[in-house]
Parts: structure tokens; C-alpha cells; sequence
């Protein structure tokens, strides 16, 4: 069957999903929207389903391309891991591989793996995307060390907690100049919100739109699913691109929001706790390889600064 996986189209589509943009997806890769149109299209008649709306502001992923494109984005992680593995082996470097949410990663462990990579520079370092609960093994061939995101405990592994975190809506600066008025929840009848529904066992007890309205008194507030998304990334992006309101997690936007990207409306007013937590798990058993010992050290002293600074 591999043969006849249209690869090139799956590629586009990862890329075009994870922008629910064709055109930023054409700069991403170096084609024209117009490729990535035809390749999107191909997979389509392929699969026999639309995998997005077209609307004249744009695309939307549809509720089978979610899907697709969570499962689609973790092969692709895991054939580049594969690929890396392969490389870093030949040359002789520890590697390690460290599975973790998507929108962990991006928004989070990316922009602080710098500091890892220049303490370490021995070690190879492979980051998988993962939605699902993935349990951590010592063998060479799946992931050492794991950041899992929900309601422990997690059972069959050594944990250590990392971070927990809060509710509230963030949008772009230009929403508040020029759009409705945003100055309590209540005000959110007049805007767009974008909910994030993501592939998880746990996603259920996740709070969602009505769960934070209801919270900050604002039970008059009709829920309009417009635009759903299975990332909280996605849901930040656009949120910064001025299509909505976004519920962010502090963690995930705390970045975004000292660059001024996105703002929180409402100030440090109708903030929620979160049920989930940030936790570090890996095997139960065994002994525990250098580097793995290394990140794990060091993701602990990280999680330990963002609070303080948080704090």
C-alpha cells in the first residue's frame, strides 16, 4: 500500500492544516498556492471526503480532516524521528527521543531547546508529536522520556510533576481596536470563539467555552461553534491572525503574550484553573540512560523558572 500513499498531497495537506491556510502553506514549502490547491485536492478524490470548507475568508479543516491531520502530522513526526535516528547513530551521538503534545512543543519546549542543545551538544535530541498518552521505553526504537498533559496519575511509569496552569481568553491586539467591544465576558456575544477539541481520552474533562462563561457569569452567552480545531496551537494562530477569541492555557500563551502577539482582554480577571497538569513520565524500570537523565534534569529546571516567572 505504500506505494500508492500520495505522499507529496499528504505533506501539503499537513502543512495547509496546520496553518488552515493554502497559501502559508505555499511559503512554507516553496510552491504556489495554486500546488497546494491541486495536491489538497488530489487527496480529496483520493479519500473520497472534503478535508476542508471553502469560505471566502478561507479554509477550515473539516471534523474527518482534523483527524487526518493529527494522524498525518504524528506519522510524519515519527518518520523524521526514524530519519534523525538513523543520522545521529551514524555519526556516533546519544540520541534521545522526548514525545510530547504538538502544541507543547511549538509553543513551549521549541523556544527554550536552545539552552538544552547548547548545554548538551553531544546529545541528539528527536521530538515527537503526539496527541495520545505514549508510554516511554529504553529501547532505541520509541520514546525514552515523555510530557504528557492531563489528570494523573499515570499509571506504569515514574512521573514528576512540571507545570500547572489557568484559563482565560486571549485575542490579537488589532481585535481590540477594531472590532466589538471586549471589556467583559459578557462582550464575547459579539465575537467569533474558537474552540479546540483535541484527540485525547481525556479531552472530555477538559473545560471548554460554556464551562469558562459560566465561571466568569456570563451564562447569557450563546455557544456558536464556528471554528473548532484539534490543537490548541492552531486555535492560538489564529487567534493571533484576528479571527477570534481563543481559551488559552497559560502555558501554551505565555510567550505569545510577552511578545504582545496576543493579549488577555481581560487582565488578570475571570481567570480559571485547569484540571490538567504538565507531568514528566518515563519507564518504571531500569536503569536510566545519560541523556535522558540530562533533558530530564534540565526540562525540571525549566518548568521550575517558567513558574517563578509566572508566578
Amino acid at each position: 500500500m505504500i506505494d500508492r500513499l500520495p505522499l507529496n498531497a499528504l505533506r501539503a495537506f499537513v502543512f495547509a492544516a496546520r496553518h488552515e491556510s493554502f497559501k502559508a502553506a505555499a511559503y512554507d514549502l516553496h510552491v504556489t498556492p495554486g500546488a497546494i490547491s491541486r495536491h489538497i485536492k488530489q487527496l480529496e478524490v483520493t479519500l473520497g471526503a472534503d478535508l476542508f470548507v471553502r469560505h471566502p475568508q478561507g479554509v477550515s479543516l473539516t471534523v474527518r480532516g482534523a483527524r487526518l491531520a493529527a494522524e498525518a502530522s504524528e506519522a510524519f513526526s515519527r518518520l523524521a524521528r526514524s530519519v534523525e535516528t538513523a543520522r545521529m547513530q551514524s555519526n556516533g551521538a546519544s540520541q534521545l527521543t522526548v514525545s510530547a503534545s504538538p502544541s507543547l512543543i511549538q509553543h513551549w519546549l521549541l523556544p527554550r531547546l536552545a539552552d538544552f542543545e547548547a548545554r548538551h551538544p553531544d546529545i541528539g535530541l528527536a521530538l515527537e508529536a503526539s496527541a495520545q498518552l505514549v508510554e516511554p521505553g529504553w529501547q532505541e526504537d520509541r520514546a525514552q522520556l515523555a510530557i504528557r498533559y492531563g489528570q494523573g496519575p499515570w499509571s506504569g511509569v515514574r512521573s514528576q510533576p512540571l507545570m500547572s496552569e489557568t484559563l482565560f481568553p486571549v485575542c490579537a491586539p488589532s481585535l481590540l481596536e477594531k472590532g466589538p467591544p471586549l471589556e467583559t465576558p459578557a462582550d464575547l456575544a459579539r465575537h467569533t470563539l474558537l474552540h479546540v477539541k483535541w484527540l485525547s481520552n481525556q479531552a472530555a474533562l477538559f473545560p471548554g467555552w460554556r464551562d469558562w462563561l459560566q465561571a466568569a457569569g456570563a451564562h447569557e452567552v450563546t455557544i456558536d461553534v464556528h471554528r473548532r480545531y484539534s490543537l490548541f496551537g492552531l486555535a492560538l494562530d489564529q487567534a493571533i491572525a484576528g479571527h477570534g477569541v481563543a481559551l488559552a492555557t497559560s502555558v501554551l500563551a505565555a510567550d505569545r503574550l510577552a511578545s504582545g502577539v496576543l493579549v488577555a482582554p481581560f487582565g488578570t480577571r475571570h481567570v480559571m484553573d485547569s484540571p490538567f497538569s504538565y507531568d514528566l513520565i518515563m519507564p518504571a524500570g531500569g536503569d536510566v540512560p545519560a541523556a535522558a537523565s540530562a533533558f530530564a534534569h534540565w526540562l525540571i529546571d525549566q518548568a521550575a523558572r517558567f513558574r517563578r516567572d509566572s508566578s
